[in-house]
């Protein structure tokens, strides 16, 4: 995969879509529980059984295997079938890196060093993660539900200054426990513009 143009960052929704993890042991368990909490149905099959054939229906593939020969096989046969493929620690057999990824309720934070270094990713998303307090999923639920009523009402969310609002102080009245308060910041700010 080494490319010299920056990656496109991505979300990808995997709910219901069928994806295959090549791998056994600690790696391809992780990979399983996080494709799995995001809805995806997720197959598992051990390296040294992997054949050619076995992404048929698949619309992504994980590789955690040891063996190089088998993340090049798997990502050979990704490619030619059109399907993206992650070999983990293996970036020259990817068509995608997956990020270090900190969440809070709807709220991610992802953060990716191409494939460069996991440990600084993964440094990063520690940091971020200690930041991104319980507040900041509260403040997304008041933005979704400021944002549905508006558009409910027959109005646009384009154009209203919601960078402003945010930038209120609605976060330190949430973190004061004064969501309501927070709530009627957010409505005059968004009214005022």
């Amino acid at each position: 995969m080494p490319v010299d143009a920056p990656l496109y960052p991505v979300s990808l929704v995997v709910e219901g879509r069928r994806v295959l993890v090549v791998g056994r042991g600690t790696v391809a368990d992780g990979k399983v529980k996080q494709l799995a909490a995001c809805g995806a149905l997720v197959d598992v099959v051990a390296p040294d059984e992997y054949r050619p054939g076995h992404l048929e229906g698949y619309r992504l593939v994980i590789t955690a295997a040891e063996d190089p020969t088998v993340n090049r096989t798997v990502h050979d046969d990704a490619e030619a079938a059109g399907v993206w493929v992650n070999s983990a620690d293996d970036p020259a057999n990817c068509s995608f890196t997956l990020p270090a990824v900190a969440r809070r309720g709807p709220v991610t934070v992802a953060v990716s060093t191409g494939g460069q270094s996991p440990a600084l990713a993964t440094w990063l998303r520690r940091k971020f993660e200690a930041e991104l307090g319980p507040e900041y999923e509260i403040l997304a639920e008041l933005l979704a539900t400021e944002r549905a009523a508006i558009r409910a009402g027959g109005g646009s969310t384009e154009g209203l200054d919601w960078q402003s609002a945010l930038d209120s102080g609605m976060l330190d009245l949430i973190r004061a426990g004064q969501v309501q308060e927070a709530r009627e910041r957010l409505q005059a700010c968004l009214s005022s513009s």
